[in-house]
């Protein structure tokens, strides 16, 4: 493998840095809702099964009291 001088690596770095294509403020901010949507739903699906799960228990323990 070939050794690059520190001053052609910089050169490699700033050439593939400007490659990076940025997301605008639109997006970025669609993006976060969703991700706050998805995050929501989630929560309130394993609520759900959490709360499922717990009464199951409950009605167990019930049985042996």
């Amino acid at each position: 493998m070939a050794k690059t001088s520190p001053g052609e690596f910089a050169r490699q770095v700033r050439t593939e840095a400007r490659k990076v294509v940025w997301p605008t403020g639109r997006e970025t901010w669609m993006t976060a809702v969703m991700v706050f949507i998805m995050t929501s739903l989630l929560a309130l699906f394993f609520f759900g099964v959490d709360s499922f799960f717990a009464a199951i228990v409950q009605w167990l323990l019930g049985l042996l009291g």
